[in-house]
């Protein structure tokens, strides 16, 4: 299964765009989305604050700010390889 991480906020449309994209690729793929609020940790705001949305996969960051499906796809595909 492939981990996904998003790190957003609250009120941030970057984000909800993001997250659609994953939830559109979670109907065809088995992955695990976390989602964490980086205002909700001082270090991860300081680390993601000024980048989010930002989307890792497998413990990589993978995207930031934003992110198309097929873009999405293929940088699963490589960890399903």
């Amino acid at each position: 299964m492939i981990r996904l991480t998003l790190y957003g906020r609250a009120g941030c449309h970057l984000c909800d765009e993001m997250r659609a994209a994953v939830d559109t690729l979670a109907r065809e793929l088995p992955i695990a989305l976390q989602e964490v609020d980086v205002d909700t940790d001082p270090t991860l705001a300081a680390a993601y604050g000024a980048e989010v949305p930002v989307l890792c996969v497998n413990g990589r960051k993978a995207f930031k700010y934003r992110v198309d499906l097929s873009a999405l796809r293929a940088r699963v595909a490589r960890e399903l390889a």
